[in-house]
């Protein structure tokens, strides 16, 4: 068994975020992990990141708050979707996305985002 307390889980920077408080909760710097790391970002009032995709497969839980959420679909259109607490989303390897804080307050996600093979 491999324990981080959320007070000692790292903090960490990704390219393209602008608002946001990261920290690395199971994973990476944070640990041990063999499929998956698992972060939780607070992304303050218009926090924001830019619209990229990567290769890798990513899971959204908005835990508090509401991000806005666009997609980029396979006809080259953009889907904007509100998601508020517990709702969750899916980023296939490869599409673009970009989140938003339009709201007033902090919004916090938990991410879960697989290792590279």
């Amino acid at each position: 068994m491999h324990l981080v307390r959320h007070h000692d889980a790292p903090a960490y920077d990704a390219p393209g975020h602008a608002g946001f408080e990261m920290r690395r909760l199971q994973g990476r710097e944070a640990g041990p992990a063999d499929t998956a790391w698992i972060g939780l970002s607070v992304v303050a009032p218009s926090g924001c990141t830019t619209l990229s995709a990567s290769a890798l497969e990513k899971f959204y839980v908005v835990l508090e708050g509401e991000l806005a959420f666009t997609g980029v679909l396979p006809d080259g259109s953009t889907r904007t979707e509100t998601l508020r607490a517990l709702d969750s989303c899916r980023i296939a390897p490869g599409e673009a996305r970009r989140l938003v804080n339009h709201g007033e307050h902090p919004a916090r996600v938990l991410l879960v985002m697989a290792e590279p093979r």
